[in-house]
């Protein structure tokens, strides 16, 4: 091999001694990269396993009741919509100006008592002349009667006279019936709203005037599921609410149920009627009504907040003491259980199963449970459990 051979397969040598370097360095760099990261997740990983398990195990504050049987009235409830016994809102058959208003807003009138009159024009006129026919005809009648009598006329002169009487009769009530078409009369009696005409307007037929309202009774109609027909009778007591008069409860009776179902909403309407002595109750206003139906009995009840209502079943969670802590105070835990419910009063849901008297159900906090949470009991506030709630007054 010749020197330069050699000195140049030196230098090859060289070189590649000098590339090893780096990538040693790199490789290094990159295993110890690695292992830090491994290393953190592994620390991060204990330690939040760590903060999960104290989480955990701290327990998790909730409001109890304790179950108790109550006397329990099964009812029908429902919303409805309050509408006089009688009401109408009135106005003239014909058109016309109006000549004279009889009346004042809100007053009580008496049935046939007049409203209103539209200026008659020469409608008594007409009537008087039709009337004068008529009277000439009787007259005419009673003369060929005479006469025939004699023989003096024939019979088809008195068959002409009594056609021409009665159709001389019969103009004269047809001008008095258009006449009382333009007067306004209390069809019953009633309290009267709010006149929506003044003097010297021109109406058009069927132009509304007033409203006439027979408040006492007054009705309620409202709605149940088809399902509640079979507790339903004539003359079932009916207990409503209305909001305008707060812890005030209207006592009344239904009076008439629909003869058909809605097939919509398979809902069936229902009638109610209410003393209504003293006006307070007006048509518009919105009830909530309830219809008791079946016997009184004594059912585990709860507030409607307990319960955790979910597609395959409704739950509870029973609080049991789980042991002694440290400091020796007992320890408490939940249980899950399934319940079967029954009707709703108020805040309050009947249990049918699922629960006995005295065991203690949580009422608030369930999001943050699960089966065996530990817990600690703070009843400073608890949800309402009122059968009979009202609106606060404002």
């Amino acid at each position: 091999m010749s020197t330069l051979e050699s000195e140049a397969a030196g230098g090859r040598k060289m070189e590649a001694k000098r590339m090893i370097a780096p990538l040693l360095i790199i490789v290094i760099c990159v295993i110890v990269v690695l292992g830090a990261i491994l290393g953190l997740k592994y620390y991060g990983g204990n330690i939040g396993k760590k903060m999960m398990s104290a989480a955990a195990a701290a327990p998790q504050t909730v409001s109890t009741i304790q179950a108790a049987s109550a006397d329990w009235q099964s009812s029908i409830q429902s919303t409805g919509t309050l509408r006089a016994v009688r009401g109408a809102d009135l106005s003239a058959q014909a058109a016309g100006i109006v000549d004279e208003i009889a009346f004042d807003s809100g007053l009580e009138v008496p049935a046939g008592k007049i409203l209103l009159r539209l200026k008659p024009n020469d409608d008594y006129a007409k009537l008087q002349q039709l009337q004068a026919a008529a009277e000439l005809a009787e007259q005419t009648y009673k003369r060929d009667q005479e006469q025939f009598a004699a023989q003096a006329i024939s019979q088809a002169t008195i068959d002409t006279d009594v056609s021409t009487a009665k159709s001389a009769r019969a103009q004269v009530a047809a001008q008095q019936a258009l006449i009382e078409e333009k007067i306004v009369r209390a069809p019953f009696a009633g309290r009267l709203g709010i006149r929506q005409v003044d003097l010297g307007q021109f109406l058009t037929a069927g132009t509304a005037v007033v409203t006439l309202q027979a408040l006492d009774p007054i009705l309620i109609d409202f709605y149940v599921p088809q399902q509640a027909l079979l507790k339903l009778k004539i003359g079932q007591p009916v207990t409503a609410l209305v909001d305008t008069f707060p812890g005030e409860a209207f006592s009344g009776s239904l009076e008439s149920i629909n003869s058909k179902v809605d097939p919509s909403s398979r809902n069936v309407q229902v009638r109610a009627s209410f003393r209504n002595a003293d006006k307070r109750l007006v048509p518009g206003m919105f009830a909530n009504v309830q219809i008791l139906s079946g016997d009184n009995s004594a059912r585990i009840t709860l507030p409607q907040t307990a319960i955790t209502y979910n597609p395959y079943g409704d739950t509870v969670f029973i609080v049991e003491q789980h042991g002694v802590d440290d400091k020796g105070k007992a320890s408490y835990a939940v249980q899950q259980r399934f319940v079967k419910l029954g009707a709703t009063r108020g805040d309050q849901v009947a249990v049918e199963s699922g629960i006995k008297p005295g065991e203690v159900v949580v009422t608030s906090g369930q999001i943050k449970l699960r089966n065996g949470s530990a817990v600690s009991v703070n009843n400073d506030v608890v949800p309402n459990n009122d059968a009979s709630p009202n609106p606060p007054n404002e």
